[in-house]
Protein backbone atom coordinates (compact mmCIF):
# COMPACT_ATOMS: atom_id res chain seq x y z
CA UNK A 1 0.00 0.00 0.00
CA UNK A 2 1.24 3.47 -0.84
CA UNK A 3 0.37 6.67 0.98
CA UNK A 4 1.63 10.21 0.50
CA UNK A 5 3.59 12.34 2.95
CA UNK A 6 1.67 15.59 3.55
CA UNK A 7 4.75 17.76 3.99
CA UNK A 8 6.81 16.83 0.94
CA UNK A 9 4.32 14.97 -1.31
CA UNK A 10 6.53 11.87 -1.68
CA UNK A 11 4.99 8.41 -1.83
CA UNK A 12 5.56 6.15 1.17
CA UNK A 13 5.37 2.37 0.83
CA UNK A 14 3.68 0.98 3.97
CA UNK A 15 5.55 -2.15 5.05
CA UNK A 16 3.00 -3.49 7.56
CA UNK A 17 -0.63 -3.03 6.53
CA UNK A 18 -1.96 -4.14 9.93
CA UNK A 19 -0.15 -1.26 11.64
CA UNK A 20 -1.76 1.40 9.44
CA UNK A 21 -5.29 0.27 10.34
CA UNK A 22 -4.54 -0.14 14.06
CA UNK A 23 -5.85 3.03 15.79
CA UNK A 24 -3.64 2.42 18.84
CA UNK A 25 -0.45 2.93 16.83
CA UNK A 26 0.62 6.50 16.17
CA UNK A 27 3.30 5.62 13.66
CA UNK A 28 3.86 3.08 10.93
CA UNK A 29 6.92 1.50 9.30
CA UNK A 30 7.46 2.43 5.70
CA UNK A 31 9.96 3.67 3.15
CA UNK A 32 9.99 6.43 0.62
CA UNK A 33 9.32 5.28 -2.91
CA UNK A 34 11.48 7.62 -4.92
CA UNK A 35 14.62 7.32 -6.96
CA UNK A 36 16.06 4.17 -8.46
CA UNK A 37 17.46 2.65 -5.28
CA UNK A 38 15.42 1.04 -2.51
CA UNK A 39 15.21 3.45 0.42
CA UNK A 40 15.86 2.48 4.04
CA UNK A 41 12.80 1.77 6.22
CA UNK A 42 11.72 4.52 8.62
CA UNK A 43 8.85 5.30 10.97
CA UNK A 44 6.20 7.76 9.81
CA UNK A 45 3.59 9.46 11.98
CA UNK A 46 0.11 8.61 10.77
CA UNK A 47 -0.82 12.28 11.11
CA UNK A 48 1.70 13.06 8.33
CA UNK A 49 0.18 10.59 5.84
CA UNK A 50 -2.71 10.88 3.40
CA UNK A 51 -3.94 8.83 0.46
CA UNK A 52 -2.29 9.62 -2.91
CA UNK A 53 -5.61 11.16 -4.00
CA UNK A 54 -5.28 13.76 -1.20
CA UNK A 55 -7.92 12.26 1.10
CA UNK A 56 -7.20 11.94 4.81
CA UNK A 57 -6.89 8.55 6.46
CA UNK A 58 -10.14 7.19 7.91
CA UNK A 59 -10.76 8.28 11.49
CA UNK A 60 -11.05 4.63 12.60
CA UNK A 61 -7.39 4.15 11.59
CA UNK A 62 -6.03 7.01 13.69
CA UNK A 63 -8.43 7.62 16.60
CA UNK A 64 -8.88 4.81 19.17
CA UNK A 65 -12.04 6.56 20.43
CA UNK A 66 -13.70 6.94 17.03
CA UNK A 67 -16.87 5.23 18.26
CA UNK A 68 -17.43 7.78 21.06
Amino acid sequence: MYLKNKTNGDLVEILDISSIIDPLRGSVAGRYHSGEELQEPANFDKSDLIFPSGENLPRCWIDPHYKD
